[in-house]
């Protein structure tokens, strides 16, 4: 599995330094700002969003979900780094590196379980918004690869965590929902929801 891995990094991370505009654009999407902001923005955006109740409650519903799961998966990540260190792939293969080292393990990708989470957690309420954050999230950890920061398992890894924390979210929140009910009846009474 090693080298198959180690096979698709050197295809993938091949592609860079050929085209500057691709480098540059994918350099900014490996970004770890860019698209997990643009991603937490859209989920205030998903708060606030919906003019009738229902519709209003759903969206928020889904964004406390997304939260949930986005804190679950950072949390499986950070308790998995503990047991396991994976060296980048940087430190072990000829890479074209577009990007600053970062010294954490390399798997499972924070990043992509984080952004995974958020998609999938807004997928499971809200289909369309929740497909361009998956593509948003895919976007992000193809372009990882791509920059020489993680193996392509190392993302895949991620999107797994990402995915598999959302529905544990999702069967929490089914669980608590009243509670939710409550506090989000309360929230709207100060204007919060």
């Amino acid at each position: 599995m090693a080298l198959i891995d180690e096979n698709i990094f050197l295809w993938i991370n091949g592609l860079s330094g050929k085209v500057t505009f691709f480098d540059w654009l994918l350099t900014g999407i490996a970004n770890d700002y860019l698209i997990i902001v643009s991603s937490c923005l859209t989920l205030l955006l998903l708060w606030l969003w919906g003019s009738d109740i229902r519709r209003r409650e759903k969206n928020q519903k889904a964004v406390i979900g997304a939260a949930m799961s986005m804190g679950l998966a950072d949390g499986f990540v950070a308790l998995f780094n503990i047991f396991y260190f994976h060296p980048r792939p940087f430190t072990e293969l000829p890479t074209n590196l577009l990007f600053y080292q970062p010294t954490d393990s390399s798997f499972p990708s924070n990043s992509a379980a984080v952004l995974f989470a958020i998609a999938c957690g807004v997928f499971l309420s809200n289909n369309k918004i929740g497909c361009a954050l998956i593509l948003l999230a895919f976007l992000h950890a193809f372009s990882r690869v791509y920059v020489g920061v993680h193996y392509p398992f190392d993302v895949l890894a991620g999107a797994a965590i990402g995915l598999v924390t959302a529905l544990i979210a999702k069967g929490i929140l089914k669980i608590i929902n009243r509670w939710i009910n409550v506090a989000l009846r309360l929230a709207r009474r100060i204007y919060l929801a």
